[in-house]
């Protein structure tokens, strides 16, 4: 057995069974040994970027870990602002990067590069295997640091001439897989107890694990119980919506806007959330978004046990299980006349099937969806983690795989589009239920809106043909039609409300490009 087989054997039997890949020379026994262990599924994208942000998508969906396998430094670093997202939305990613033999790097080839130095960017974990008898056994030291807690990006250096070499080993390792975390500081527990008990205005900021599933919840009941706000990071990985849930209120964007949200606040208690500070510094305006006067009870980080702090909390506050308000089922009617961002969202909640899940990179565009969608039947909304634009398509890839029987729903904007609309590629390939919304106002609309607020000279001409994407407009039913999808192009309300509903019911991927002027 070479080193590549026991690779992927030892992969497979941890549960990982699906790697999103970008190969090259380095890897090409990564590649062959996919028919000597078929239980691996690999998925084949056409850019770097695609990979890893399929992985991110994949994690969150599964909670398992996923592979990428990408060749050398520079496929890493075409990989890397989706790791970086990853990372961010704390995914168990494994990713293994092929390098040149040891025995090929005295004489410094073209693609020679620092990868360890690469890697250190996103990742927690960084190892190069050094021989095919310990392949095996680093790919689970890899694995284990992916999934923490808290989940992240570990990245395994896999050698080409450890990967050819005979001698590679199955490891196997009992009980590897996501784990519950340290308990809450008992002092901070207490803390945050006495707060919900203290009458004073408390708010429950919620991240990462807490917005989703049973604990939204149990979370959910204790804030009830108490007499507590219940507010979300701006940008978490994955979050429960629609119709029975309990409602779950986003920090704005805008730092003005979450400033407002939080005004009057005299106790902030973190659940897997960081306290909040604004997107990017502003001259004259704060980065720390807590009011004045509110004592911050940071309770549970990504590292810690969760549900265990919830029921202690809720033990020591005092407060009983059930009674939160749930959504209530309401859907927007078909909108009318002429198309705009607002209309495309309405059709969005009237249309969202149940189970859907909602990959949302609309940007300004998309302002109006998590409102129109509140009521919609029950679905999970994943948000753009880490800021790094291109996610929306990847992580639709990763979590059509991960949810086969589930429909996936892009909310993509026009300029984000073009960082990774290789992923389109991929979705026909596989055959995959995603259908993508592309919002195309021709425009990168929030950098207009950042050139205003960050104080900068007034925008001329020049300045402002920098963000904008006409000459010549994208045609995204000709590129989507190109990479094997369905599409159609819609003008007004109507057209684009028949168009989504043909698309939703259709199986495979597709592509409903609509046009709408810039909301900015």
């Amino acid at each position: 057995m070479n080193g590549a087989r026991s690779l992927v054997r030892t992969l497979v039997d941890h549960g990982v069974d699906v790697c999103f890949m970008n190969p090259g020379t380095s890897e090409m026994h990564f590649v062959a040994a996919l028919d000597d262990v078929p239980e691996m599924r690999g998925v084949l994208a056409l850019f770097e970027g695609v990979a890893t942000g399929a992985a991110d998508g994949y994690a969150r969906m599964s909670d398992r870990a996923a592979a990428t396998l990408l060749h050398l430094g520079p496929g890493l670093g075409n990989g890397l602002a989706n790791l970086h997202n990853a990372r961010r939305a704390h995914s168990p990613v494994l990713a293994v990067v092929g390098d040149h033999a040891v025995s090929h790097r005295p004489y410094d080839a073209q693609l020679q590069s620092d990868i360890e130095t690469v890697a250190r960017n996103v990742s927690t974990f960084v190892r190069t295997s050094a021989s095919t008898p310990r392949l095996g056994a680093d790919a689970l030291d890899a694995l284990a640091a992916a999934y923490g807690p808290p989940g992240s990006v570990a990245t395994l250096i896999l050698p080409a001439d450890v990967s050819w070499s005979e001698g590679g080993a199955v490891a196997s390792r009992p009980g590897l897989g996501p784990a519950a975390g340290a308990a809450p500081d008992v002092a901070v527990l207490e803390a945050a107890a006495a707060a919900l008990r203290s009458g004073e205005p408390t708010a429950l900021l919620l991240g990462g694990r807490a917005c989703a599933g049973p604990l939204l919840d149990a979370v959910a009941d204790l804030a009830h119980a108490a007499g507590a706000r219940l507010l979300a990071e701006t940008f978490p990985p994955r979050i429960g919506r629609g119709a029975g849930r309990p409602p779950l209120e986003r920090l704005a964007y805008l730092a003005e806007f979450a400033a407002a949200q939080l005004e009057g606040v005299r106790h902030l208690v973190l659940l897997d959330a960081k306290s909040p500070a604004s997107f990017f510094a502003y001259p004259g305006k704060p980065s720390d978004l807590v009011p004045a006067g509110c004592t911050v009870h940071p309770l549970v980080g990504p590292a810690d046990d969760l549900v265990g702090a919830v029921d202690a909390l809720a033990e020591l506050a005092g407060t009983a299980a059930g009674g939160a308000p749930r959504q209530e089922a309401a859907v927007p009617g078909a909108p009318s006349g002429p198309l705009t961002a607002q209309a495309v969202c309405q059709s969005l909640g009237a249309l969202l099937p149940e189970g859907a899940i909602v990959s949302d990179e609309g940007n300004t565009s998309g302002l109006f969806a998590p409102g129109a969608t509140a009521g919609s039947p029950p679905h999970d909304w994943l948000t753009l983690t880490g800021g790094a634009i291109g996610q929306g398509l990847p992580v639709a890839v990763g979590a059509a795989v991960a949810a086969p029987d589930r429909r996936v729903v892009v909310l993509e904007s026009d300029g984000s589009a073009m960082y990774t609309i290789q992923s389109w590629w991929t979705m026909a390939r596989e055959g995959l239920d995603v259908t993508t919304v592309l919002l195309n106002n021709h425009s990168y609309a929030v950098l207009n809106m950042e050139l205003d607020r960050v104080g900068a000279e007034p925008a001329g001409p020049r300045a402002r043909a920098m963000l904008d994407l006409h000459d010549p407009d994208l045609d995204f039913v000709h590129l989507a039609t190109g990479l094997g999808l369905h599409a159609a192009r819609a003008e007004t309300a109507e057209r684009f409300h028949e168009e989504l509903g043909r698309a939703l019911a259709t199986p495979g991927p597709s592509v409903v490009e609509a046009i709408v002027p810039p909301l900015l």
